[in-house]
């Protein structure tokens, strides 16, 4: 081991960065559930608001066994050992990128019908 590494630091505070990101897809998952229900007059949009729910702590599961992974690899191997994958960069980039065609979906459709719902 080099050195380098401070047990601890930099680690926990890409952990928590991903903390804040998914704490933040649950907020605005929750304000999904809340308004598109009645922007939309229809409440199957509530599943919508459900299903970012369940990616959030999807997130939070993914990113705390990274973080720890991450901890081991450095303490056993040091810090100039490979790191554990991007998964819950990708993970939170296809749920991004599918939110956005789909919510593109949704005001393209209001668009030519003349209104939401």
């Amino acid at each position: 081991m080099t050195g380098l590494f401070d047990p601890g630091l930099q680690p926990e505070r890409t952990e928590l960065a991903w903390r804040r990101t998914a704490l933040a897809v649950g907020v605005g998952s929750l304000v999904a559930m809340r308004l598109l229900p009645v922007a939309f007059s229809d409440p199957w949009w509530i599943l919508v608001g459900a299903a970012g729910l369940v990616f959030a702590g999807a997130l939070w599961v993914v990113s705390r066994r990274r973080g720890r992974r991450t901890v081991e690899v450095l303490l056993a191997r040091g810090d100039r050992a490979p790191l554990p994958g991007a998964g819950p960069l990708a993970f939170l980039a296809l749920f991004v990128g599918l939110s956005g065609c789909v919510a593109l979906a949704v005001v393209v459709t209001a668009a030519v019908t003349g209104g939401p719902g």
